[in-house]
């Protein structure tokens, strides 16, 4: 096994085992059913700091995909490029916050994946304030959606999350477990989507082999005939609205 599926297959172990009884949860998001008989499926993607990757982003504008990419302030200030392409095709592209620095909101001292949690409900804040108004700067939007590094979250910090207006964004398939999956699985994981799932993947990883793989699943859901949407689709809305 290479290092980097090793390194995958503890990050999946750890979701289901070492976090157990810590009081951190991961929550799962699916969409209401269309009702339309179609395949409805989003694709997230994190963007949480050092570049783009391209594979990902052109094939997604080539192919008229829409997804939502969720950003921090740290990828902000280095990739203005793509942030240009995605701002060019509004029809595609949901930009949401990632956080401020890609710290986990979790408001207790913890480390998660060997990344220090924010530790407090101020640090939470912080984290979710400096994502959104990174994001406002550049483009002058209102984000709607949070979603923190690693997922991962507290009661607690999920409610202070949207007392300061945001949404928490779950997911119900992991395409690349973090972007460290081989093409192959990545492919097969994110192939496999049902009507109303919600796909995590990465666009920041242009070095990985998951951001092939992240290609070859997208242009498998649409060879399915599978309706690509955001988190913006009214199929997400909070009840009653």
């Amino acid at each position: 096994m290479s290092r980097h599926l090793l390194i995958a297959a503890l990050l999946f172990s750890a979701s289901t085992s070492a976090y157990a009884g810590s009081g951190l949860v991961e929550p799962t998001l699916k969409m209401t059913p269309h009702r339309d008989g179609a395949v409805h499926v989003a694709i997230t993607l994190d963007a949480c700091m050092g570049k783009t990757d391209h594979r990902i982003l052109d094939t997604l504008v080539n192919e008229k995909i829409p997804a939502t990419i969720f950003v921090t302030a740290r990828w902000l200030k280095h990739n203005a490029d793509a942030l240009a392409v995605m701002q060019s095709h509004p029809d595609l592209f949901e930009i949401e916050n990632h956080g401020e620095n890609h710290v986990p909101a979790v408001d207790k001292p913890v480390s998660i994946y060997g990344i220090a949690a924010a530790g407090s409900a101020e640090a939470v804040k912080q984290e979710v304030e400096g994502g959104r108004l990174a994001i406002v700067a550049a483009t002058g939007i209102q984000p709607q959606w949070f979603r923190g590094a690693t997922a991962k979250y507290t009661a607690s910090s999920m409610a202070e999350i949207n007392r300061l207006g945001m949404r928490v964004a779950g997911y119900s398939v992991n395409g690349d477990g973090g972007s460290l999956l081989g093409a192959a699985a990545t492919a097969k994981h994110i192939a496999s989507a049902r009507d109303g799932d919600v796909i995590i993947s990465h666009i920041n990883q242009p070095t990985h082999e998951a951001g092939e793989g992240v290609v070859k699943g997208l242009l498998a859901l649409k060879a399915r005939g599978v309706i690509f949407t955001r988190l913006d689709d009214p199929a997400f809305a909070p009840p009653g609205n």
